[in-house]
């Protein structure tokens, strides 16, 4: 079944789909996305109900082999010591994401030229910064200008920031007594007032399993009714196989399968790809033919090389005071990018930052405890539990992973979804960098803590269930043997293909991507809409 033909096709709408679908909507372009999951009911969040643990650890998982919803495909993360978090629906991974929002700083995009490792974007910070700006008013990023870490910015425009509670002063004097740097977190939740009709955040904690609130920014209730306002065309339920091309080579269209499982074309005269660093990968690997016979824009040989998945550790500590850490956003409270820059004494290059996380629900804070021997079964449970129970802290460790090619993204042989295309398959290890980055990271958490007043500390890493931060398989570039896309997003190969997620990162710094993919988005749909006349001819 062929559908009549558009202007611009976008696939996939998550964050990034969602930003270029709305930028480009300004224009009197037939706009279409196609989205393989659906749109969300806030009203069954798990944020709603008592047993949002048990939810979260299940149905609201991070994981698609553990969800099994019938939007989602199963990867094959075997061979990665960090497992794949993923989420198909309108929205897209910012269902389900944390909202911490900081920026690339500026030394992430000359990381060749700073410290002689990995490549340089072919675009830097500047080009970006009214983009960043855009997409803060746009999300309601909400936060303190000021940061030293970072050059000089207008406010934050959704509000003050989120509440830093008991747990977040204790911390920030642990810091301060160390002498080194924390701000409040940059977050894309709105907190003084009601920003776009949107109210502010009540601090019901769950955000990472979707808030029911409508504070935290996922883009299903900010760029994406905009975007249809303006006449864009969302189809959900809709899984794309592969990027069709003509007999010179230019991108035409899609198949897809819609939601009754019917095989469907969709005509585009311009193709643009917002399936996140392992998605996208996928679609261009199994795009295949005659001009194309190792994928689709992958002349380089680069499409799925090049993985990036910031390795994660995580410190606890346990203070005798109560500090009702599990009350507040669950990964925004405070940031530190003491450690961010490269420091040869270090023995390593690049850096990480220290991301303070609010304390585990109750359910977990009891079977964790007693895992570790430290609350028992029986009648000393409750007393035990609650010296634990709001006096946990918890801290990431997010560590910038440089990019390497056998870190790569392929089809299965074996694995399919359930329309029996190839599901992905991660090949991934730790670099010698990243782990003494770790142990690095993870010695100067357990510092801080202590420096806080924390009885007790734990401290681990790489965490197997972190792998949010999907980047690098398609990279950009202005060289075509040693990248995917150039300086605005277009594939080298196809004149009329874009790709504007993550997976067209060189670096991956050593913050959350998502504030920084979208200022992307909206910079490449930028240069379509300068160029319009030229891309259709």
């Amino acid at each position: 079944m062929s559908k009549e033909s558009v202007d611009i096709l976008i696939i996939g709408a998550g964050p990034s789909g969602a930003a270029a679908a709305w930028s480009l909507s300004s224009t009197s372009l037939s706009i279409m996305c196609l989205e393989q999951g659906d749109w969300m009911d806030p009203s069954k969040y798990p944020s709603t109900r008592r047993d949002w643990e048990i939810m979260r650890a299940h149905e609201y998982n991070v994981s698609p082999n553990v969800r099994k919803h019938p939007a989602d495909y199963p990867i094959n993360d075997k061979s990665s010591p960090i497992a794949i978090a993923n989420f198909n629906a309108v929205g897209g991974g910012s269902i389900l994401y944390s909202a911490h929002f900081p920026r690339f700083h500026p030394s992430d995009f000359r990381v060749k030229t700073l410290d002689g490792v990995a490549d340089d974007w072919p675009v830097n910070y500047s080009d970006l910064q009214p983009f960043f700006s855009e997409n803060d008013r746009m999300m309601g990023v909400s936060g303190l200008a000021g940061d030293p870490a970072y050059p000089p910015h207008e406010p934050p425009p959704g509000g003050y920031p989120v509440s830093l509670g008991p747990m977040g002063e204790i911390m920030g004097k642990g810091f301060n007594k160390l002498g080194w740097h924390w701000w409040p977190a940059y977050s894309a939740i709105i907190t003084s007032r009601t920003y776009k009709g949107r109210q502010p955040c009540i601090n019901l904690g769950p955000c990472n399993s979707g808030c029911a609130q409508g504070a935290k920014a996922s883009v299903d209730i900010t760029y994406w009714p905009l975007a249809i306002r303006n006449g864009v065309q969302l189809k959900t339920r809709s899984r794309v196989r592969e990027i069709t091309v003509d007999a010179s080579g230019k991108a035409t269209g899609v198949i897809y399968y819609d939601e009754n499982n019917n095989e469907c074309r969709q005509n585009a005269r311009v193709v643009i790809v917002a399936c996140n660093g392992i998605g996208t990968p996928r679609l261009l690997l199994n795009s295949c033919s005659s001009h194309f016979p190792n994928g689709l824009a992958n002349r380089s040989g680069l499409v799925g090389k090049n993985l990036m998945l910031h390795p994660l550790g995580y410190v606890e500590g346990l203070f005798e005071d109560p500090l009702e850490s599990y009350l507040g956003p669950q990964g925004c409270c405070i940031l530190s990018h003491e450690f961010y820059e490269t420091d040869s004494r270090r023995g390593f290059v690049r850096g990480y930052t220290m991301q303070l996380l609010r304390g585990p629900g109750p359910i977990e804070t009891a079977l964790s405890g007693v895992l570790r021997r430290q609350i028992p079964w029986g009648t000393e449970h409750h007393q035990a539990f609650a010296k634990h129970f709001g006096h946990i802290v918890g801290m990431a460790i997010i560590v910038e992973d440089l990019p390497e090619q056998h870190n790569c993204v392929t089809l299965d042989p074996n694995l399919t979804d359930s329309n029996l295309i190839p599901a992905p398959k991660i090949t991934y290890k730790l670099s010698e960098n990243s782990r003494k980055m770790l142990a690095h990271g993870l010695s100067k958490g357990k510092e801080v803590m202590i420096a806080s007043g924390s009885q007790k500390n734990f401290a681990f890493g790489p965490v197997r269930q972190t792998g949010w931060h999907l980047m690098g398989t398609a990279r950009m570039g202005t060289d075509p043997t040693s990248s995917v896309v150039n300086e605005w997003g277009r594939s080298h190969d196809i004149k009329n293909l874009f790709i504007v997620d993550s997976s067209i990162f060189v670096t991956s710094s050593a913050v959350n991507p998502v504030s920084t993919m979208q200022a992307l988005a909206l910079f490449i749909t930028d240069k379509i809409k300068t160029n319009l006349t030229r891309l259709f001819d």
